[in-house]
């Protein structure tokens, strides 16, 4: 696709007013406080003789309200010393695969956590193990629209909440430095580690390409492609819920919870993207600290001036990896 967005001129300096409630604080520390108050055991099995040198446990952990969500734990294997953690969140329709598909990190020297994302893992990859309990009025087809009505019921309140509690959980794990956290996605999974990143305030790094979930009402105006365009869709049908919907979707816009972090992030944008339109990611990141100061322990955005929504791919995580070693 060639540009639609913005030049990369203005992007650099796009920090649009964006729709905040005022009690956002407010419904996070509720919902938080509430799962947190439900309990639940982290379980761990290590799943013996699968690959040599990396050790590969598949866990459950408590997410949303107590209930369990899987992921994968890998390490390099006979290490004994605390390591440093990253979490792993998947991108839209994905869920934790394999495990082995996993290894990189593993074998960089981190310990690597993979969160399974709830209710997802059959769009593509290898699949997911966790399902969506809770349920939700008419909505259309995929996550965007479920429960948008209200924020209480919405389907992110309960993804955003499992991923504050896939770090409370690999903090409490064996052979993990817990004030060595990094959470790192692409698309959905970069929403969601922006969205931990404002929730959690202690993270030492942030890694997020081609954000989704980010100024949503610029966005649903501006691509026609899913997933975005399933809130459009949905609009469509129910006309007398534009408000109702746009008021639900600011307690989740990743440009919120971009202004309450302050660990140190790497970014990075594809300006032919047609799914994440690139303002919209800019919009996060140009706000990113705003709350916190975050200017002062650093931010980058790594541009891929003629890439679709695949952004940096591994060109990306080679840098990645450069910046976790620096921060980690």
């Amino acid at each position: 696709m060639p540009y639609y967005d913005l030049p990369l001129s203005e992007l650099e300096v796009f920090r649009p007013v964006v729709r905040e409630p005022a009690d956002f604080d407010e419904f996070w520390e509720r919902s938080l406080s509430l799962t947190r108050a439900a309990g639940g055991e982290v379980v761990m099995d290590l799943i013996p003789g699968t690959l040599p040198h990396v050790d590969i446990f598949d866990v459950t952990f408590p997410g949303f309200m107590g209930q369990p969500v899987k992921g994968w734990l890998l390490r390099p294997a006979g290490v004994t010393e605390p390591l440093p953690v990253i979490v792993h969140f998947a991108g839209y329709g994905g869920g934790r695969t394999l495990a082995f598909e996993h290894t990189f990190w593993p074998s960089a020297g981190y310990a690597y956590f993979v969160m399974d994302t709830r209710g997802q893992g059959s769009r593509w990859g290898n699949g997911g193990a966790t399902g969506d309990p809770e349920g939700s009025g008419p909505s259309f087809p995929g996550f965007m629209t479920r429960g948008i009505e209200d924020p209480d019921t919405y389907y992110y309140r309960r993804v955003f909440v499992d991923g504050v509690r896939a770090v409370d959980a690999v903090r409490t794990m064996p052979g993990i430095d817990p004030a060595r956290v990094a959470v790192h996605g692409a698309s959905q999974g970069g929403g969601i580690a922006l969205a931990v990143a404002g929730l959690v305030p202690d993270l030492q790094a942030v890694c997020a390409d081609v954000a989704f979930l980010c100024h949503f009402e610029r966005a649903i105006t501006l691509t026609d492609d899913e997933p975005f365009a399933e809130v459009r869709g949905y609009l469509a049908i129910h006309r007398d819920s534009v408000d109702n919907v746009l008021a639900t979707l600011s307690y989740f816009d990743g440009v919120n919870f971009a202004k309450r972090a302050n660990a140190t992030s790497l970014w990075s944008v594809a300006l032919m993207d047609n799914i994440v339109p690139p303002s919209t990611t800019y919009a996060a990141f140009n706000w990113y600290g705003d709350r916190a100061g975050a200017d002062t322990m650093g931010k980058a955005m790594e541009v891929y001036p003629f890439n679709g929504h695949e952004g940096g791919d591994w060109r990306q995580v080679e840098k990645q990896r450069e910046f976790l070693d620096r921060v980690l």
